[in-house]
């Protein structure tokens, strides 16, 4: 495990390597090796979590409803969220699964990812302190909370197209980046969405994920 990749990638040094190593140790490594898993630490990170994000959310957007801002976070503190700032991270490079976990693609899987930045969130809590682990999470899950405000209450399309495609049985939905044009502070993105590896339909938009949401709804007919 590279740990100075690790953390220039997050923008945090560890005074205590073995916390960070621990946060990235999945349940059947630690097994096959008697050490910790990040399991605690993704129980406290999971709270730090939530209470970072409420208090962000409280401060930044003074608009929003108690029910607004419960939906935001809802959106923003979830499996989806965290395993997309995983990927940003690369963090499946470095996570230690078992054997049989690693033999079936265990360190790239969305659950596991996304516990990890948990764990990461506990062990920057630790090592740093309450501000640090606040910088962190607001720093990569900014974005995803400015797109969860601006589409309050707006139909989320990709639920409903997943809760239609998977009505017979399981499908495998895949969305796709296709293309990217314009200056870095104005881009359009053009994203497909896939069932089965089959395109479904295409759509843009300003954001990732509002040119995805767009593919969703045009796959629906809307």
């Amino acid at each position: 495990m590279n740990i100075e990749e690790i953390e220039k990638s997050i923008n945090y040094k560890f005074k205590n390597k073995e916390l960070l190593k621990r946060a990235l140790t999945h349940t059947s490594y630690a097994n096959e090796n008697n050490v910790e898993s990040y399991e605690k630490l993704e129980f406290l990170g999971d709270s730090i979590l939530e209470f970072i994000s409420s208090k962000y959310l409280y401060n930044t957007y003074e608009n929003l409803s108690e029910g607004e801002l419960t939906k935001v976070r809802a959106q923003v503190v979830c499996e989806d969220s965290l395993k997309e700032v995983a990927k940003k991270h690369k963090f499946y490079d470095y996570i230690l699964v078992g054997k049989s976990e690693k033999a079936n693609g265990g360190n790239r899987k969305d659950a596991i990812m996304a516990d990890c930045v948990e764990a990461v969130i506990a062990g920057i809590y630790f090592d740093g302190g309450l501000n640090e682990a606040e910088k962190f999470i607001i720093e990569n899950l900014k974005e995803a909370t400015q797109y969860a405000t601006m589409h309050i209450g707006m139909k989320d399309y990709k639920t409903v197209l997943q809760e239609k495609l998977q009505k017979h049985g399981d499908v495998h939905i895949e969305y796709l980046i296709i293309n990217e044009e314009g200056p870095d502070h104005d881009k359009t993105f053009t994203a497909e969405v896939k069932c089965n590896g089959e395109v479904l339909a295409v759509g843009k938009g300003k954001s990732k994920k509002s040119a995805e949401m767009q593919a969703a709804k045009i796959a629906l007919g809307e």
